[in-house]
Formats: structure tokens, sequence, C-alpha cells
């Protein structure tokens, strides 16, 4: 049984790694859009030396105008020189950067001909302290899970590219996206719970429960997208993408295909609790009948469905907490702000994927009870009972008679 188990391990990460090296070769079909960035210019890391501050303009909270920073190149053909660089404000607070000495920023050199003609600021840089943010975590994955977090880092590291490499693009170039989200959506499940559970009944019990639930959300997120009228424009940075020259996307169907694609995570946490406490229970009771089973499997879901609806609210109303001061401190009437639609539509995302969660949790407690469950050793009679209590008695009768 360990050797099948290992092979069902092994047959999980081999799976995993080749759809990884798979997504990670295929072409966007973007490559040329990034062109515009190519224009013989080098990004690269530069320190703040000096700053001067003269000609910006401080009106109250915004500045604008233009910031001057003396920066020394940290890589690239010019690395070691110094140059002035212009950092540019245009009174957004939220898209402005102001530069202090001492800091480290990315910056764009352009050339003319082999000679630097300028040096523009482009952000804080931040790569190195983002790349040991992710070692860190990937090392005490490790070491808390050993096995099960290296696998977890592989599922991190196909879900990133699943969702950059495919679902992105695909939607971009106008696929339907409630199509291509579902299909990735599945892909994802399937292959997460497979490296928590290998490829045997237990991912087939969890997998089945999270399909069902993410197939009512889905429903569940077109039917309330339309009914309550809330259109993809409240997405984030939506005008920005219909302003860059994809006017066309549909940006509605692309908000309904975000509604089961945010709550999918929470959505296999759930199912893989329930099979895995199903699970238990059946290895140390083999016994237990189908239905006794599915019953404590039951149990498990109702304690956790007491949190993960909570879950989904505080994951997508945590980005909304300035807004919601905005409406305390302006005495906003709580009509109104129900009936806003960027509110509305945080409302649906919540409440159509604790539906998903309802349904789930219930069918994954079903499913685990019947796939798991009774396999076991069965009751015995008492005929067999007795065989067994006289066989050692009738073994030593027959040594005794032979010797």
């Amino acid at each position: 049984m360990k050797a099948i188990n290992s092979k069902k391990t092994w047959a999980s990460i081999a799976v995993c790694i080749i759809l990884i090296i798979v997504f990670i070769l295929i072409p966007t079909g973007f490559e040329e859009a990034g062109a515009a960035y190519k224009d013989g210019g080098e990004r690269v890391q530069a320190k703040v030396i000096r700053v001067d501050n003269s000609t910006v303009i401080n009106t109250g909270l915004v500045q604008s105008g233009e910031q001057a920073c003396e920066v020394t190149l940290l890589a690239g053909s010019h690395k070691g020189e110094t140059y002035w660089a212009a950092n540019k404000l245009t009174g957004s607070l939220e898209s402005d950067k102001i530069y202090e000495e001492g800091d480290r920023a990315l910056v764009l050199v352009s050339f003319n001909d082999d000679e630097v003609s300028s040096v523009s600021m482009i952000d804080h840089y931040r790569l190195d302290l983002e790349i040991i943010l992710l070692a860190a975590f990937f090392l005490f994955l490790v070491l808390f899970a050993r096995g099960t977090g290296l696998r977890a880092i592989l599922s991190f590291v196909l879900s990133v590219l699943a969702i950059w490499k495919v679902l992105v693009p695909c939607c971009l170039k106008g696929m339907d996206p409630i199509l291509v989200g579902g299909a990735i959506t599945a892909l994802l499940t399937v292959m997460i719970i497979a490296l928590v559970f290998d490829f045997d009944r237990r991912c087939l019990a969890a997998s089945t429960g999270a399909l069902s639930g993410l197939a009512l959300t889905c429903i569940l997120g077109i039917v309330c997208t339309s009914t309550f009228k809330v259109q993809g424009a409240v997405m984030s940075f939506s005008e920005t993408l219909l302003y860059s020259g994809y006017e066309n996307l549909d940006l509605t169907r692309i908000f309904m295909a975000s509604i089961f694609v945010g709550s999918s995570g929470a959505m296999m946490d759930l199912t893989v609790d329930i099979t895995a406490a199903v699970n238990e229970v059946v290895q140390k009771r083999p016994d237990l009948s189908r239905w006794e089973a599915a019953k404590s499997g039951m149990h498990v879901g109702q304690a956790a469905m007491g949190t993960m609806t909570t879950t989904l609210l505080l994951a997508y109303s945590g980005g909304y907490i300035a807004l919601l001061m905005v409406f305390m401190a302006q005495g906003t009437p709580i009509i109104n702000i129900l009936n806003y639609k960027y509110v509305t539509s945080e409302i649906i995302h919540t409440l159509v994927g604790s539906f998903g969660l309802v349904l789930a949790a219930p069918l994954t407690a079903l499913t685990s009870g019947w796939v798991l469950a009774g396999r076991g050793v069965q009751a015995e009679t008492p005929a067999e009972t007795d065989d067994q209590m006289t066989a050692p008695a009738a073994v030593e009768s027959e040594k005794r008679e032979t010797e």
C-alpha cells in the first residue's frame, strides 16, 4: 500500500510539474505588446544620492511639478555612473512617488547611440524585498509542512502561471471569460486537491464537492449580476483596460467569472477539510457505515461553515476600509450605501460564494462517506467470531497430535 501511495504521490507531482513547464513555454500572444517598453532603454536599479524639490508645487495634500533626483546606476551598461533623473508628479496620491536620499529606485535609462540621453524615475525598487518575502514564506512552509509544503509551493506556482499565462491572455483575446475561467478553475481545483490527497478516492470526493459548489457559484453569479444590474465597470482599472484598446471586451462577463474564481480557494479549503476528517474517522473505524461517515463529515462541515462565510466577507471587504471610512465620515445613509453598485458587487461576491460553500459542504460529506467508508473490516457474524476464537486452539491441538 505504501508503494502504491508513493506512486500516486509522484504521479500528482509529475503532472503538476509538466503543467508548470507547459504554462511557462506557451506564449501569451502579447509578447509584442511590450515593444513599447523595449525602446532601446534599460530598466535598472539606482540609488538616490540627492534630491531637488525646488520645482515641486505643494497644494495641500497633493504635490505637482517635477522632482529632480541625482542617482547612481547600480546595474546595466553604465553601472556606477551618476545622472540627474526626472520624477514627474501629477497631483495623484495614488500614483505619485516622492523619493528621499538613500532610496533605491527603478529607473529608465534612455540612449542616443551609446550615450545616455535621459534618466526617468519609474518607482521605488522592491524586487529584492519581494523575493526575500517569498523565499521566507516558502522556507517556513517547507519547515512546517515538509513534503506537503513542497506540494503547496507547486500548487502556488501552478496557480500563478495558469492565471497569468492562460486566463488573462484568453480574456484579452475576447474568449468567453466564464468558459475560460471555469476550465482553469476546474483544472486548478483538481490538481491542487490531488497534490494534497494524491489521485485517489479522497481526491475524487473533495473535487466533486468543490466543483459542484463552483458550478452553483457560477450560475448564481450570472443570475445575480444581471438581476441586480451590476456592470463589470465596478472592477478596478476596468476603464483603463477599455481605453487601452480593448473596448470590445465584455467587462460584465469578466466580473461574473471573477466571482467563482475568487471563491474557489475557500471552496477547496472547505472540501479538503471535510474529506480529510471523514478519511481520518474511517481509518480509525473501518467498520463505520457510509451514512455514519457522511454524518461525521456533515458535523465537520457545519463547524467549518461558521468561519468560511466570514472568511469571504473579510477577504472581499478588506480592500474597502477607506471607502467605509468615507461613508461614515460623510454620514452617508445606510440605504444609499447598500444601493451603490460597487457595494452591491461585493455583496454578490460574498453571498454567492457562501451559497457555493453551503452546497459544497454537505455534498462533500456525502461523497466522502460513500467513497471512503464501507471498504474496511465488516462487522463479524457470531459464527465468524467463534471460528476466529477457536482457531488458535485448533492449531495448538494439531501440534500436540503431531508430537
